[in-house]
């Protein structure tokens, strides 16, 4: 039985989610930056983590700069 890779408990196959090539709890499935719930395949990943599309990885990983990527008001300090 595969663990979660967020809290390291084994993962159920009534619980499980599979995204990143992963089981996960349902509950585990959050974006590391606004703690946002998600679900498999409407996610971004950046080093093995799964962040939400908008506005978290835009604003994180997307291009820089007034305007661009549509994530212009959030900034975040890395």
């Amino acid at each position: 039985m595969p663990n979660c890779p967020k809290c390291e408990k084994p993962v159920y196959f009534a619980e499980r989610k599979t995204s990143l090539g992963k089981d996960w709890h349902s509950a585990c499935l959050r974006c590391e930056k606004c703690n946002k719930t998600l679900t498999p395949g409407s996610h971004s990943e950046h080093d093995g983590k799964p962040y939400c599309n908008q506005p978290c990885y835009a604003a994180l990983f997307g291009p820089g700069g007034f305007g661009r990527g549509g994530a212009e008001s959030y900034v975040y300090k890395k």
